[in-house]
């Protein structure tokens, strides 16, 4: 039996991150279903009771030294782990992580990883002479790999994949439809949803979304529905842009699974989100998607697909919003079959990422 302890930010209620971790032991457990997986986790219980893996307290130095000790490999990801512009501590904590492995003469592949941007000399030295030790490198873009190149991290040699979320199978819309019918929010009227998230307390790009949500509510005679990645952080700034709407919104104010986030974003007929993973879920579920970005992550994500956000969260105004979304809008039916295209690449990129952990181990 094969054993991988993986290392991200799991544990945290942050949909998009449980979402690549459910995504990940999916794959990995298609390909090697006798495999062992342990996760460290924030909320080792929640892990456990939401994965069915084992789990380790994530600032229990002896618990991981313990678990990489009898490890055959040490995941680190996926997400945008190494960098340190969102917090100055998670890459040293993630970085730690990998060192401890290697200590412990433990594998390490930095699995479908979002890096940088890396700011600072001694963070910029550090991450080059830790990841210079790892034995497989892959990254969801080629903006990661544009900054690996510029960190000269040039072994081991880097692939390009994409984000492992894309590789989770589509769920039933049946589930999200029973959700969206308990908020009142399905029927004949198109369903829009807007994902959103706090933003070192800036207020502007609430405004320009609170107003374009009221506009699609009544250009489009659209249900407006606010849903939350990030439990409960997400509710409470969804309430703040809702009250400003002008228009009747629904916020979506529980907790989700993957699987029943999935499902509602799959009875959209169009996600407005500056998540992430939003965009992903969109992508997986074929709902036309318009991104407004707060990181390099949401532009390289986007361009992958061949789109552009509508705006940033600096320069997002009601016009530039509505713009996308009449755009999006117009052309949502005739884009789904050369979109579905480009996600079928994706997919098959990102369940690469696990075939490319298993022959590692193999290789050992």
């Amino acid at each position: 039996m094969s054993r991988i302890v993986v290392s991200g930010y799991y544990g945290s209620k942050n949909a998009g991150d449980e979402a690549m971790l459910a995504a990940m032991i999916e794959v990995l457990s298609e390909l090697d279903p006798k495999l062992h997986i342990t996760v460290i986790s924030a909320d080792p219980e929640d892990t456990r009771q939401r994965h069915g893996v084992e789990a380790i307290p994530w600032l229990s130095v002896g618990a991981i030294w313990s678990a990489v000790r009898k490890a055959d490999l040490l995941i680190s990801g996926g997400g945008s782990l190494l960098q340190n512009v969102t917090s100055g501590r998670s890459l040293y904590y993630y970085l730690s992580v990998i060192l401890l492995a290697r200590l412990a003469g433990t594998p390490v592949m930095l699995y479908a990883q979002g890096i940088g941007p890396v700011c600072g000399r001694f963070a910029r030295w550090l991450m080059t002479a830790i990841s210079r030790r790892v034995a497989r490198i892959t990254v969801r873009d080629y903006g990661s790999l544009e900054e690996l190149r510029s960190l000269n991290i040039t072994q081991p040699p880097s692939e390009v994949t994409a984000d492992p979320v894309l590789a989770i199978h589509p769920v039933d819309r049946g589930i999200g439809r029973a959700i969206l019918t308990k908020y009142k929010a399905a029927g004949a009227k198109p369903v829009v949803g807007i994902s959103v998230r706090e933003w070192r307390g800036w207020s502007g790009y609430k405004k320009a979304i609170a107003a374009a949500a009221g506009e699609i509510a009544r250009e489009f005679e659209a249900r407006v529905i606010f849903l939350p990645m990030q439990y409960p952080e997400d509710v409470e700034t969804a309430r703040k842009i809702a009250a400003q709407a002008g228009e009747p919104m629904i916020v979506l104010d529980e907790e989700y699974t993957t699987s029943e986030l999935l499902s509602i974003v799959g009875n959209l007929d169009l996600l407005i989100s500056i998540r992430l993973h939003g965009l992903i879920f969109a992508g997986v579920m074929g709902v036309p998607m318009v991104g407004i970005s707060y990181d390099p992550k949401i532009d390289r994500f986007l361009d992958s697909i061949d789109e552009k956000p509508a705006a940033d969260l600096k320069t997002a105004t009601v016009e530039n919003i509505m713009a996308a979304v009449r755009e999006k809008w117009a052309k949502r039916k005739n884009e789904a079959e050369q979109r579905e295209g480009r996600l079928a690449e994706l997919r098959r990129l990102a369940a690469r990422n696990a075939e490319l952990a298993l022959e590692l181990i193999e290789k050992m």
